[in-house]
């Protein structure tokens, strides 16, 4: 089957209700600074209540990727969950209005649709407390077999792993697209997901579903319960897999089976929220792979998408990302 679309993304739906606060607000509302805490719909309308100037806008983490593949100019198509309500319609238009394709059906009863609040400190660290809602009733019949087999690269979100359907999900369209012989990328979405999850995502590697692999550092450590990134390095080059790690201003790490790349971070005028970095590293890299270029040049433009998010507000792109990299001579 040829490719109809370079970069097909499932995740959960989530619209992000992002603020500005400290971290003693933090202590007051019980929160795990920089974690990503899973909350019910009775917690998640006691801080919405509790919220402080928020901006609603719409998010999850493999949504976020594919927007920023669109803002390359790169075709993309994504597969998630919401309710037919009246966030759930925003986030539709919001979503194919960066040009990414969206034509998974919404639920018609069930939770509402899933939302994120984003705690932003001074220091730029974000701590989010996830409502997955609708999000998490995503399950095999909504994975369309034929999008999957015609995507080039087929890019799977760690935090899906948290729900049984949407896990079906995940397998499924990660088994197609493996027998297509398509690129399955996964990111690991959080260290504390890969605490619960750790031995089942070494096994989608060892299984050969998953060929490549995106993780910050915290991840990656704890993938391997070891303090030391060089170990965990070797023991995810050992998997066979192309792993892409990211070091926060370090910039990232690159390895596959005989090589290792390090690529810096890309120059910021100024640091105002993390949300996203990570999403917006993979969408960069993802452009790159759809492109055919080398994984250096990938790991750049994943450097200089994640250094467009860290300095607004909010996980999807202010700024056309072809453009910054026409101008910055990474043109994808």
């Amino acid at each position: 089957m040829t490719v109809s679309v370079d970069v097909l993304g499932l995740g959960n739906s989530l619209v992000d209700i992002i603020a500005e606060t400290d971290d003693a607000y933090l202590q007051a509302q019980d929160m795990v600074k920089g974690a990503m805490t899973l909350i019910d719909e009775e917690r998640a309308e006691a801080l919405y209540a509790a919220r402080v100037a928020p901006r609603v806008v719409s998010g999850g983490s493999a949504a976020n990727t594919v927007a920023g593949v669109a803002s390359f100019g790169v075709s993309s198509a994504y597969i998630g969950k919401v309710k037919a309500d009246d966030l759930g319609r925003a986030y539709i238009g919001d979503l194919r209005a960066t040009g990414v394709a969206f034509d998974t059906a919404p639920a018609v009863d069930g939770p509402a649709t899933g939302r994120c609040l984003v705690y932003v400190t001074p220091d730029g660290e974000r701590t989010m407390n996830t409502f997955l809602g609708a999000s998490s009733h995503l399950s095999p019949p909504d994975v369309d077999e034929a999008l999957v087999r015609s995507a080039r690269i087929v890019y799977l979100e760690g935090y899906m792993w948290d729900r049984p359907a949407a896990k079906a999900a995940f397998l499924k369209a990660g088994e197609i697209a493996r027998a297509a012989n398509r690129r399955v990328a996964l990111t690991l979405s959080d260290s504390f997901c890969v605490d619960r999850f750790r031995g089942e995502f070494i096994d989608l590697m060892r299984r050969g579903i998953v060929d490549t692999l995106f993780a910050n550092t915290d991840e990656i450590l704890s993938l391997y319960e070891t303090p030391s990134l060089d170990e965990a390095l070797a023991a995810v080059r050992r998997e066979g897999v192309l792993a892409a790690v990211t070091r926060s201003a370090k910039g990232s790490v690159v390895v596959d089976r005989r090589h290792t790349y390090e690529v810096p971070a890309f120059p910021i005028s100024q640091l105002a929220d993390t949300t996203g970095a990570g999403d917006l590293y993979a969408a960069g890299f993802l452009t790159g792979m759809a492109r055919g270029a080398d994984l250096k040049a990938c790991a750049a433009l994943g450097a200089l998408a994640a250094a467009e998010i860290i300095q607004h507000l909010g996980a999807r792109p202010e700024s056309s990302l072809a453009s910054l990299a026409r101008g910055s001579g990474l043109a994808a």
